[in-house]
């Protein structure tokens, strides 16, 4: 599985320096365990670092419904809605901050099982010098990373946008498993349907066609794969 903390070299990050990060967050009361599903009462201006399993970042979005009067005129004082959009994932390792800018706001969700979170100030990374360019480092790349997720979503046809969503998330998380790289987590339709701007029945009926052209394979426990190489030959070029 491709990682914040696999993608540096070993030496880059002593064990010693990760397990004294552990200590102090243990020592400060700034770590804690979440069941699969339990939102993390995250907020702007602090750090966080996932020790174990994966988080999901949930955007949400107030919604103002416009409602129709007698004379045909627009008013908005109908009830507001919250809408929902899947971002992305945040693996073992890897750090991520909450942003809010009304009337939009980021949620994040344990997604899997015994997620294990830190947290600090981002003046406290200057303890750890070294361990602070790697995270500036991290985040600097989860932002490059964002921008292929952007130019994936500007594709005009919704299987192409599923299909090159799918590619990014095996290419970041993926995990050999035979002749396949898999998610290590699974997903679920409306959890696509919610990242690439389309339905769940849109997204079921379009998995079916990239499973009939072997572009995909479902393993057990639902989890997405890919083949080591696609039709063309080319291998699936993972994150190292």
């Amino acid at each position: 599985m491709s990682s914040f903390s696999t993608k540096l070299p070993e030496a880059s990050r002593p064990f010693l320096t990760w397990q004294r990060i552990i200590d102090w967050a243990q020592s400060h009361y700034r770590n804690r365990t979440f069941t699969r599903d339990e939102k993390i009462p995250a907020r702007p201006g602090l750090l966080y670092l996932v020790e174990r399993g994966a988080i999901r970042l949930v955007g949400q979005a107030q919604i103002n419904q416009i409602n129709i009067n007698s004379n045909g005129g627009e008013s908005e004082d109908g009830p507001d809605t919250i809408e929902e959009a899947f971002l992305g994932f945040i693996g073992a390792g890897q750090p991520f901050e909450i942003v809010t800018h009304s009337p939009f706001s980021i949620q994040a969700y344990a997604h899997v099982d015994r997620t294990a979170v830190v947290w600090m100030y981002w003046h406290e990374l200057d303890n750890w010098p070294h361990f602070r360019r790697e995270i500036f480092e991290a985040i600097r790349y989860q932002h490059q990373r964002k921008l292929l997720w952007l130019s994936t979503l500007g594709q005009k046809r919704t299987i192409d946008r599923l299909l090159g969503f799918l590619t990014l998330l095996i290419e970041e998380y993926g995990e050999p498993i035979g002749d396949y790289y898999c998610l290590p987590f699974s997903l679920t339709h409306s959890q696509i349907g919610s990242a690439i701007g389309s339905t769940r029945v849109t997204v079921t009926r379009l998995m079916g066609k990239l499973r009939e052209e072997r572009l995909i394979y479902i393993q057990q426990d639902n989890l997405i794969c890919m083949p080591l190489s696609n039709k063309n030959g080319a291998k699936i070029p993972l994150q190292n």
